[in-house]
């Protein structure tokens, strides 16, 4: 068994059976190994960027992770962006990256490069292997360290690939979270009796055990239950408690925040504005008010909030939530709000939503807020180009959920060759792209930053209508069906139809 077979035998051994793929020569054994591990599901996308988002969106959903395979230092370097957002909400992720044959490496080949230095910023486990004896072990404690909610990469030479192996690895045992600090139970508990307060959740505490538990305990001390604004995964819909979002913008985050007392974070971060602004704070939190971790991200999130809700004498169930679904529009000409309320009526129960429509989002988040029973994933590192890929790896690993893809069109065009391999794979991704024609998020941006200028040449570097993008006749090309809606009516038969068909739609609405 050579070192490419040893290496997929210990992946699928441990647990991960996909891997989206963009090899190079450098990947070839690790291909060819593909015929003779049948258990491990090859799935070809046409850049690397679109490979990385697939796996944050398959891991987010499966809760176990993915692998990609790239090429070389430059492979990982088009995949960077969408690892980071990867890396940003602590997905489980194994990167396999080839790279030249340890020999070959040192003689300047054209596409020999620093890979570990491309790789350790979005990295949190990274190895390079010298031989084919060391790759299984290796990968065995990268999917153990992608297990742990983490990004790992496992760097390959070609000749580890090819050379004789001593057959795979065993898996090796992943820890449990690690417990909060003795104490923080009990600060957390006081914090929010103090009154005036109110508990932030984020990443696992965003699931449906975790909005419970934090429902529970702020009935409980009368504190408002918040969540990030980029939460990995939300749990959302029918009756399920609806934690008020801290808002982008950062004059409404301060605002939101304002005359509290205290603030408790379970799986959270301090809240940090998005970018800097002039004249306006980086900290979202007034000064005043006091911030208490109960518990970290990587340490036993809910274990602390089921404690917590013991400490403060929660009742045994949440409340549950009015069920109001928004009421479908019947006619008009499209725009955001009446797109948002379609959606939100006719929203499949059980569905998975990949939201990147951008500017657009605060309505889709309001419009769907009373729909069924979903999930809801959002973009947590900021780098676009996600929302495409990230909704082609949910539904490989969701089988059998609808999702829904919101996705702006300027960042549409960065990953469009998501949809090839949609079509490829048969997906149920029904994407829609609000089509504004233009970088709506920069003209918006361009305003809060005060940046001078408002002349032509500005507008120029923002505006996407000049030549019109045909984004249904693009998804046809690619072996996705694709519609043109302009009209409410439109959209409400295009998308009824989209939902009830097998296999992947794409929904243009010019708004």
């Amino acid at each position: 068994m050579n070192g490419a077979e040893s290496v997929l035998r210990t992946l699928v051994g441990s647990g991960v059976d996909v891997c989206f793929a963009n090899p190079g020569t450098s990947e070839m054994h690790l291909v060819a190994a593909m015929d003779r591990v049948p258990e491990m599901r090859g799935v070809l996308t046409l850049f690397e960027g679109v490979a990385s988002g697939a796996a944050d969106g398959y891991a987010r959903m499966a809760d176990r992770p993915a692998a990609t395979l790239l090429h070389l230092g430059p492979g990982f370097g088009n995949a960077f962006a969408n690892v980071h957002n990867a890396y940003k909400a602590r997905s489980p992720v194994v990167n396999v990256v080839g790279d030249h044959a340890v020999a070959h490496k040192p003689l300047g080949a054209p596409l020999a490069s620093d890979i570990e230095s491309v790789v350790r910023p979005v990295s949190d486990w990274v190895r390079a292997v010298r031989d084919a004896r060391g790759a299984a072990p290796a990968c065995a404690e990268a999917v153990a360290a992608a297990r742990r909610g983490q990004v790992a990469t496992l760097i390959v030479p070609a000749d580890a690939g090819w050379g004789a192996s001593l057959g795979p690895a065993p898996p090796v045992s992943v820890a449990a979270p690690s417990p909060v600090p003795e104490g923080a139970v009990e600060a957390a508990a006081a914090a929010l009796r103090a009154g005036s307060g109110a508990l932030l959740l984020g990443g696992v505490a965003a699931r449906e055990r975790g909005l419970e538990l934090g429902a529970r305990i702020a009935a409980a001390t009368g504190a408002q239950l918040l969540r990030d604004t980029f939460c990995p995964r939300l749990a959302r819909g029918g009756g399920r408690p609806r934690p008020v979002g801290v808002p982008y913008e950062t004059p409404l985050a301060v605002e939101a925040l304002s005359g509290l007392s205290q603030l408790v974070l379970a799986g959270a971060q301090r809240p940090v504005g998005f970018f800097a602004y002039p004249g306006q704070p980086s900290l979202l939190a007034a000064p005043e008010t006091v911030v208490t971790q109960l518990a970290a991200p990587e340490e036993d999130v809910l274990g602390a909030l089921e404690a917590l809700a013991e400490a403060v004498g929660a009742s045994p169930s949440a409340p549950v939530a009015a069920v109001d679904r928004v009421a479908l529009p019947t006619g008009g000409a499209l725009d955001v709000e009446r797109l948002a309320a379609v959606v939100g009526a006719l929203l499949p129960d059980d569905a998975v939503v990949v939201d990147e429509s951008v500017t657009a989002s605060v309505f889709f988040v309001a419009g769907t807020a009373g729909a069924g029973e979903h999930d809801y994933l959002v973009i947590t590192g900021g780098s676009i180009g996600w929302g495409m890929p990230a909704a082609t790896g949910a539904a490989v690993g969701a089988p059998g959920r609808r999702v829904v893809n919101l996705q702006a069109d300027g960042s549409a065009m960065y990953t469009l060759q998501s949809l090839w391999t949609q079509a490829r794979e048969n997906l149920d991704v029904t994407t829609i792209i609000v089509a504004n024609r233009s970088y709506a998020i920069l003209e918006y941006e361009f305003s809060r930053v005060e940046a001078a200028g408002e002349g032509r040449a500005a507008r120029e570097l923002m505006d996407i209508g000049r030549p019109e993008l045909d984004f249904a006749g693009l998804a046809r090309s690619m072996g996705v069906p694709g519609m043109r809606v302009t009209e409410v009516p439109e959209l409400v038969s295009a998308l009824r139809g989209a939902l009830s068909e097998p296999g992947p739609h794409l929904i243009e609405a010019v708004v």
